[in-house]
């Protein structure tokens, strides 16, 4: 059985009431667009079908008019040619598709009251059913945020976690014995640096000594 079984139920029906109670709102609001769909398209054969009575009936009336015109013309020749009797039958003929005509103009009223009726309701259910297509919206936009915002708690939760924390430290720790390395590695390497500073010193020195031994040779040739 659907959620709705009448017309009424559905104009008269009042969802944001019904979401806020319903365990499921996002199948409910489903199950409530998919009631008013069919209804919906219901209202619609049954008004086509009431418009086709409508036109029907139409025509039937023309034609009882007519013939009840035609019926009138025959009873006047009929009085005007002496043929009372002939005149007598005319007008009871004419009386009858009278009283079809009332009829069925009496018919065509209802189907109007009809039809107006199924537009009345067609148009008050398809501004429900809007507004319950807006609602269906709202709602997933509503599931996809709390359903983005519970992971995004659940990461921060992780995040704050002890061993979340204690992989952060060791992590840490292993980034700081690499740079520990890295300065002992600079540090072993410092003293073979002075050691090159001290032999281009060592270097200048000799060359000066052998510089003055050259000029005393040259002096002592002299």
């Amino acid at each position: 059985m659907g959620i709705f079984t009448r017309l009424s139920d559905i104009i008269s029906s009042n969802i944001n009431s019904m979401l806020d109670k319903a365990e499921d709102p996002e199948k409910l609001i489903r199950l409530m667009i998919q009631e008013m769909e069919d209804t919906l398209v219901e209202i619609k054969v049954a008004c086509a079908q009431a418009m086709a009575t409508h036109k029907k009936v139409e025509r039937e009336l023309d034609e009882a008019r007519r013939r009840h015109d035609q019926w009138e013309d025959k009873a006047t020749l009929a009085v005007d040619k002496g043929r009372e009797d002939l005149a007598r039958e005319a007008l009871m003929e004419k009386r009858r598709y009278r009283e079809r005509s009332e009829t069925l103009e009496s018919e065509a009223i209802q189907c109007s009251a009809i039809i107006e009726q199924y537009q009345s309701d067609m148009a008050q259910l398809e501004d429900k059913l809007a507004k319950a297509k807006e609602k269906q919206r709202i709602l997933v936009q509503r599931h996809i945020q709390a359903h983005e915002r519970k992971r995004a708690q659940s990461g921060i939760r992780k995040m704050g976690s002890a061993d979340t924390m204690l992989r952060f430290e060791q992590f840490e720790n292993r980034i700081e014995r690499m740079e520990a390395e890295a300065e002992l590695v600079n540090f072993a390497r410092k003293p073979d640096l002075d050691e090159e500073f001290a032999r281009l010193g060592q270097d200048e020195e000799i060359e000066a000594e052998l510089r003055a031994l050259k000029d005393a040779a040259r002096r002592s040739d002299t």
